[in-house]
């Protein structure tokens, strides 16, 4: 199981330095936790791959406020805007991840109809006709996955350091600027 833990948190880190060490500390959490593997087989692997998951976020919160420290402290202007970005990219990484984890952990109905209606672009009645559901139907459940979404954006953005870069969303809210890219993207 090690190596599917390590590849999985690889994926989302794109380092293999950095996806060895959440492994190991995963399966050292693992290992002084004994409950854990009392549990069902079955329940076993979700639980690793959550663990996984909900450590590569702390590791990456941590990086972005290290980075931010860093450049905060720096003399130098020129540093600090680097750092910036960097923090930025890692926010925006954080944005998409969470994005993708709450579409993944949907009901499954909705979000065939959320990857139908954003991701091949149909409307709603194609949708509608596709599952044999009524246009109604369809609507409900974009709104629902939407407000999913929204909810989890905006829970990340009021966690968010505001010393990132920033861009005015047109409702007056404020985004850092790599994440407001990924955020009016998915929605």
């Amino acid at each position: 199981m090690f190596p599917k833990v390590k590849a999985f948190a690889r994926q989302l880190l794109k380092s293999e330095n950095d996806a060895e060490d959440i492994a190991q500390d995963v399966f050292v959490k693992i290992l002084k936790n004994p409950f854990i593997l009392e549990m069902e087989p079955a329940r076993i692997s979700g639980y690793v791959y959550a663990l996984t998951r909900n450590h590569v976020l702390n590791y990456l919160k941590h990086k972005t406020v290290e980075q931010n420290y860093y450049a905060s402290s720096s003399s130098s202007g020129e540093s600090a805007t680097g750092d910036d970005e960097t923090s930025g990219q890692l926010y925006a990484k954080e944005v998409e991840i969470l994005t993708m984890l709450t579409i993944k952990n949907m009901p499954e109905q909705r979000r065939k109809i959320f990857i139908m209606s954003r991701t091949e672009g149909l409307s709603n009645a194609d949708i509608a006709a596709r599952t044999g559901l009524s246009v109604r139907t369809v609507e409900r459940h974009l709104y629902l996955a939407l407000s999913d979404l929204k909810k989890v954006i905006l829970i990340t953005v009021l966690v968010a350091d505001f010393a990132l870069p920033v861009k005015e969303y047109e409702k007056g809210s404020r985004i850092p600027g790599a994440a407001f890219d990924t955020v009016t993207e998915i929605l």
